[in-house]
């Protein structure tokens, strides 16, 4: 699977989504940043985002690889940390375990159509697991997606450290990527 290339062609993202983490957290950076967010949606046929519509995750996609060209990739990984404050998220959690597989949730709540992917987390101790992200987006944005919700749950004393794990990775052609949690 090449990166910034969507499972399937059906698969949309929802414009509630797509304006959250454009007017909402990359706002947060720069003005300018959300302008080439702009930019590279218009490029690729969305002009004007409605909250109410569904876009091709593609075109989606494609954005992420302009912001990562043009922006540097380290934006990706602070955009996916902004992603638990801008996107709708399951309610109820309260506990590291519980917020890390919320995501998944959280994810299916904004794409849908087709093979969309997944992120599935794994305890693997006391205060340690897994998630493996099988999805089309990029390595950053989902450690720093991961970073943002462990560090929401995880006790005010703990320190959270997400490392990417395995043989396996999307920056390598694989469709996942697994990183380990501790906190």
């Amino acid at each position: 699977m090449a990166l910034y290339e969507a499972f399937d062609e059906d698969v949309e993202v929802h414009g509630r989504t797509i304006l959250a983490v454009v007017d909402d957290a990359l706002s947060r950076f720069s003005e300018s940043y959300r302008e080439t967010a702009y930019d590279a949606l218009a490029a690729n046929g969305i002009d004007d985002p409605s909250p109410d519509e569904w876009y091709p995750q593609q075109a989606w996609l494609n954005t992420f690889e302009v912001l990562a060209e043009e922006l540097e990739p380290h934006i990706l990984d602070r955009l996916g940390e902004q992603i638990p404050d801008v996107a709708e998220w399951p309610t109820g959690i309260s506990s590291v375990e519980d917020g890390l597989r919320s995501i998944d949730e959280a994810y299916r709540r904004n794409h849908r159509g087709g093979d969309i992917g997944s992120y599935r987390f794994t305890s693997t101790g006391d205060r340690t697991g897994e998630v493996t992200c099988k999805n089309p987006y990029p390595c950053e944005f989902d450690r720093g997606l991961i970073r943002a919700v462990a560090r929401r749950y995880a006790p005010v004393e703990s320190f959270v450290f997400v490392e990417e794990r395995g043989e396996r990775c999307r920056r390598d052609g694989d469709d996942a990527c697994v990183y380990t949690v501790s906190w």
